[in-house]
């Protein structure tokens, strides 16, 4: 600025030098412009050096004998699962250690949804306004201001102000910003993270302070699971009004480009949240739902803005290759077990009603390239739900595809043992056309179910009468001993308190007597 008005007061004085200046001056911005050449050229080398490179990083699911072939993408780590089941439809690199950015803010703002109500209010410390860097996201709030928890949460996600995630992560932790890392991460091993680490509620650039693309996924089903941070996420605009505790009228528009109107705007599109740091590259966690199911998608370390391009393609992809199945309408044949008596398309109890049934809101995440028929389903009893009897867990080539519960039905009439039981031999084909009958059931071993129970039963009679010897018969023999013990002891009492009580009698009437005594030698004294 010293330089342009220098020339600018030289024109005026000496007209004569006018072009001279400009001469001059164009000379100068030439060289300036050459000089960022260089530089601007190596930068645009690196990063096409590094895209290049993330691209030649292998896709995992791609390696699946008859999985549907994935797209390329430029980010680092990339993975799509679906949210309701956590099927995992597209993998690349996604346990590797990234840093997070500005994406750590969704498991920051889900934790105050969950711990906190919206109309509390956050005092902005000292700390949580000084410790944000200037050249950070921020909405300038001022040291002794307050706002809303609702007000950080619009805040944060739609400006990704870091002295809002600083303010309320002090809020929540209800001493320093540095407390709260030790709830993320408490949190994030509840949600099923494995290899994360937070040390901040923001993001800003620390060592140690990382995650996964897998994690952020674990996290990313729990908050767009949560319709108030998706509306919020997907706002494309932030106005907070003055208040008594916040003095300014601010406004502040949403960057992220797959937002209605944006550059990359994705119809579908239910929530996301970006990240950039010069070590982490561009971030991006996002949500779609279309088809009856909801994918999320996270990719890590890219180069924008291929973050939106690489996410769309990602959706794109898990939209046109999967489709969700529900277990209880399609599964028409299951056997429990090699050895297991029930069938489902045997029931040895003849017309009996079942005692088992699918959940009939439970589905799995199918493969275009397969079948139901082609999937492998393993069952498990160990469950902490008592309505349910069994999971079944559907998997094609290894991969994870989602599980059913065996619910105990509803409703059943029982079983009437009286009646004649028809061998599986006799039992006559059943149509077609009968089989969708609703409700598909499975028929469980029942032999071994109720062996099973009768064992139980037979533990809890046998606990029942230590519990009740050990009550009635070696505690009352105690007690008896003790009674005897308290009765003995009040005969004591009584035989004391009765030789007392002779005493005391017989000491009052000695007394009486000496009175009587003393009185009579009185009166004879007297009249002699």
């Amino acid at each position: 600025m010293g330089i342009c008005y220098h020339r600018l007061m030289c024109a005026r004085i000496f007209p004569a030098k006018k072009t001279h200046c400009r001469h001059i001056a164009a000379i100068l911005l030439s060289a300036m412009v050459a000089s960022l050449l260089p530089v601007s050229t190596a930068r645009a080398n690196e990063i096409e050096e590094r895209i290049a490179y993330n691209q030649s990083i292998p896709v995992e699911t791609n390696e699946i004998e008859n999985w549907p072939g994935g797209p390329t993408v430029s980010a680092e780590s990339a993975i799509l699962i679906e949210a309701g089941t956590g099927a995992i439809l597209y993998a690349k690199n996604i346990h590797a250690r990234e840093y997070p950015a500005s994406t750590t803010k969704i498991l920051t703002t889900l934790i105050a949804t969950e711990v906190c109500d919206l109309n509390e209010m956050v005092s902005f410390s000292h700390s949580a306004v000084f410790d944000t860097p200037r050249d950070s996201n921020h909405i300038a709030i001022d040291e002794g201001e307050q706002l809303t928890v609702e007000e950080c949460l619009q805040a944060i996600l739609i400006r990704s102000a870091n002295e809002c995630a600083f303010a309320l992560a002090e809020h929540i932790s209800g001493s320093s910003w540095q407390a709260f890392g030790d709830i993320m991460n408490q949190r994030a091993e509840e949600l099923g993270c494995v290899d994360s680490h937070f040390v901040n509620p923001n993001g800003l650039p620390d060592e140690d302070h990382y995650t996964s693309a897998y994690d952020l996924a674990q996290i990313g089903r729990a908050f767009f699971a949560n319709e108030l941070l998706c509306k919020i996420s997907t706002s494309t605009s932030l106005h907070l009004y003055p208040t008594a505790t916040q003095p300014d009228e601010i406004y502040e528009i949403n960057a992220t480009q797959l937002l209605a109107g944006k550059t990359y705007e994705y119809p579908y599109l239910i929530g996301c949240k970006t990240g950039y740091t010069a070590a982490a590259r561009s971030c991006l966690v996002s949500a779609a739902e279309k088809n009856g199911m909801t994918l999320i998608c996270v990719v890590m370390k890219d180069e924008a803005p291929n973050q939106y391009l690489d996410t769309i393609s990602l959706f794109e992809y898990g939209f046109s290759n999967f489709q969700a199945v529900n277990i209880s309408q399609t599964e028409t044949k299951y056997s429990i077990g090699t050895e297991g008596s029930f069938y489902s398309d045997i029931d040895i109890f003849g017309t009996s009603q079942p005692i088992l049934s699918l959940n009939q809101d439970d589905y799995i995440v199918l493969p275009l390239t397969a079948t139901f028929a082609d999937l492998t389903s393993t069952i498990s009893y160990d469950t902490e739900d008592e309505r349910q009897a069994a999971i079944i867990t559907y998997t094609y080539q290894g991969q994870y595809l989602g599980d059913a519960s065996v619910d105990f039905a509803t409703g059943a009439e029982g079983y009437d043992f009286d009646a004649p039981v028809t061998s599986s031999a006799s039992l006559p084909e059943k149509p077609e056309e009968e089989s969708d009958t609703g409700g598909r059931v499975v028929f469980i071993n029942v032999l071994r179910v109720l062996a099973g129970l009768l064992i139980i039963l037979g533990v809890l009679a046998a606990i029942s009468g230590i519990i009740y010897f050990r009550k009635h018969v070696r505690v009352g023999r105690r007690n008896w001993r003790r009674e005897y013990r308290k009765q003995r002891r009040r005969e004591r009492n009584f035989r004391t308190r009765f030789l007392d009580a002779r005493r005391r009698h017989a000491v009052r009437r000695e007394e009486k007597k000496q009175r009587r005594h003393s009185r009579r030698r009185r009166t004879k004294n007297k009249y002699h």
